[in-house]
């Protein structure tokens, strides 16, 4: 690429909106702007040379927040010729040259199935001084195959396939990211070897519907026996998945969780709804009584689980009624966290033009009841760990508040937030580091422990934060994967990847 050849290396930033699967794409963005010879900018640059916005098409006003920080950037973009805008994820495959017609001020827009274009896009724009739309509809490459610039020393998301074969009436996920692909279990495998490699201890196995993994080659055992794989790989300490769908979910994946040590006692299992008429709108091929069965039976294995969900409020035609049986199936339910929507509109879904939309009044009083029993039941599950010795995974970004309280920040294995006081190992304990410590305080959305921890392990990850390394991950997977400086890791987010 003629960058590479230029006096000082073209600097970029990627912000990413949306799913987990949004956040690992952005991965691998930076893979390929690093691989064509980009620079990282800092956080505090406001004008680096490339800017990518990597978004999401299924939150309400997804397009508005686009456009209005695309509009935020053009007198930027006046003041540095040479700066370039890029615009992908699903709302560009969405909205194609809509993008270019709204701001002309955007030089490449592309899709879902073409990340590894980028580079190409942006160098076509600037020789020709035109904007470059490529959508493609079908996936080019498989992502994983990309180079990928990791955001984290211990942790990793691990792609296993992308798209979705459901038709849910609300998402328009299948439109956009297409059917599914699954990868081969060997590359997926390759890929978690390369991470641990790298130090990372823990890896999310990531998916639009991980557990139907395997409908591509014919297998319907496959997600569980890639579990048990991931148990083979020594020195991988956890491994997590998201997300599954009801549907598909199988005894032999619950058999596989509680009997391979290194898979977490968390689930995260969309509901959507509690009440059948309104699944059946929604076009969910499950009901709530096979929804509890699966939670009773992972319980019965693992009755450390901690469960957690996705549940969507004012569903076209959603009666009081129906709305009382979510709430029934959450207090049976008895989840330790959930994200809870509103639902709104989504151009192109078949709820869109469906009878009965809500008005927003009666949307946001039933959310506000959701969100109440909700952290009625999370409150009660966190105080029963009140005096319980949990491990945590030191992490960064996750205590917003922990520069203020002094303490430090992580997840335990069931995948609760910690915050836990440091004690006399303060300036020891590093982001990737293991501590066990005491509960001493419950709330809704977190845990304390704020007396001295009972153990500090350090581990190759905290060696690599402390020396400002973060793995890159060859697409290939072939030789060792180098390493480069590191950011903050991104919040955990749902939406397009929680089906």
């Amino acid at each position: 690429m003629t960058t590479a050849a230029a006096s000082s290396p073209r600097t970029y930033q990627v912000r990413t909106y949306g799913c987990q699967m949004n956040v690992h794409d952005s991965e691998r963005i930076s893979g390929l702007l690093e691989q064509a010879g980009y620079v990282r900018a800092a956080e505090v640059d406001d004008n680096p040379d490339v800017v990518v916005f990597n978004t999401c098409a299924v939150r309400e006003n997804a397009d508005n927040r686009l456009y209005g920080n695309l509009g935020h950037l053009r007198p930027v973009k006046d003041k540095h010729p040479g700066m370039q805008i890029a615009v992908g994820g699903c709302l560009a495959q969405k909205d194609r040259g809509e993008i270019v017609r709204k701001a002309p001020w955007v030089d490449v827009v592309f899709g879902t199935h073409n990340i590894g274009s980028l580079p190409v896009l942006l160098e076509r724009a600037r020789h020709n001084a035109a904007a470059e739309v490529e959508i493609l509809e079908s996936l080019d490459v498989f992502p994983s195959t990309l180079p990928t610039r990791r955001e984290s020393t211990y942790a990793g998301w691990v792609s296993i396939s992308v798209g979705c074969n459901n038709t849910c009436t609300f998402c328009i996920v299948p439109s956009l990211r297409g059917k599914e692909k699954d990868r081969r279990p060997g590359d997926i495998l390759s890929e978690v070897r390369a991470l641990v490699d790298e130090g990372v201890l823990e890896v999310t196995l990531l998916g639009q519907n991980v557990n139907s993994y395997g409908v591509e080659f014919g297998d319907r055992y496959a997600f569980g026996k890639l579990l048990r794989a991931c148990g083979d790989i020594d020195g991988l300490e956890r491994v997590r998945f998201t997300s599954p769908h009801p549907k598909d979910f199988t005894d032999d994946v619950i058999a596989a969780m509680a009997e391979t040590p290194n898979v977490c006692h968390s689930l995260h299992m969309p509901l959507q709804s509690g009440s059948d008429d309104v699944l059946r709108a929604m076009r969910r091929s499950y009901r709530s009584e096979k929804y509890l069965g699966i939670i009773e039976k992972v319980r019965a294995a693992m009755p450390d689980a901690a469960i957690t969900t996705d549940i969507i409020v004012g569903f076209p035609g959603e009666t009081e009624a129906d709305f009382q049986r979510t709430l029934d199936v959450v207090r049976e339910a008895r989840f330790s966290s959930a994200f809870t929507f509103q639902y709104s509109k989504r151009p192109g879904t078949p709820a869109a033009t469906m009878d009965g939309q809500l008005p927003k009044q009666v949307v946001q009083e039933r959310y506000e009841r959701l969100i109440a029993c909700v952290e009625e039941i999370t409150w009660a599950e966190n105080k029963r760990l009140v005096g319980e010795t949990v491990e945590v995974l030191v992490a960064v970004g996750e205590g917003r508040k922990d520069e203020r309280t002094g303490r430090m920040s992580g997840r335990a294995r069931d995948g609760r937030l910690v915050h836990f006081d440091a004690g006399s190992l303060v300036g020891q304990i590093r982001p990737g580091d293991i501590v066990h410590t005491t509960v001493t305080y419950a709330a809704p959305h977190h845990l304390n422990a704020d007396g001295e921890p009972l153990s500090h392990r350090r581990t190759r990850a905290g060696d690599a934060a402390e020396a400002g390394r973060s793995p890159r991950t060859p697409g290939v997977l072939l030789g060792l994967p180098t390493v480069g400086a590191p950011a903050a890791a991104p919040a955990p987010a749902t939406g397009c990847a929680a089906h």
